[in-house]
């Protein structure tokens, strides 16, 4: 009876172990429609790529990231973005949303040298 237990304590923590864990990655960030031409939904989204394929966000909105139709925002250019999340139902819920800074952007920009 002991080995049982043991044998079904040690399968369910193999199975906990074995299940996708929501991970931290560097994703392509933008406007779905804008952008990734995605055509599920009208008016503008936040979507991220992801090995190639675009998913609409839940868990964050496309105006909590600055203006999306600046020049460096979600509707005029893909960014980077490190997320933490799963795919879901073809979406990616986002728990985690951070919008890196434009790759080249000089920090120091109007220093005088």
């Amino acid at each position: 009876m002991k080995n049982i237990f043991l044998t079904l304590f040690l399968f369910i923590c193999i199975a906990t172990n074995a299940q996708d864990k929501a991970k931290t990655q560097i994703v392509e960030a933008s406007c779905g429609q804008c952008q990734f031409g995605m055509k599920d939904k009208k008016g503008c989204d936040l979507a991220v790529r992801i090995d190639g394929k675009s998913y609409f966000v839940d868990g964050t909105d496309i105006h909590k990231h600055g203006d999306a139709h600046a020049t460096d925002g979600f509707c005029s250019a893909v960014r980077k973005a490190e997320v933490v999340g799963e795919i879901k139902d073809n979406k990616f819920i986002a728990s985690s949303f951070k919008l890196l800074p434009v790759e080249g952007h000089d920090s120091h920009e109007g220093h005088k040298h």
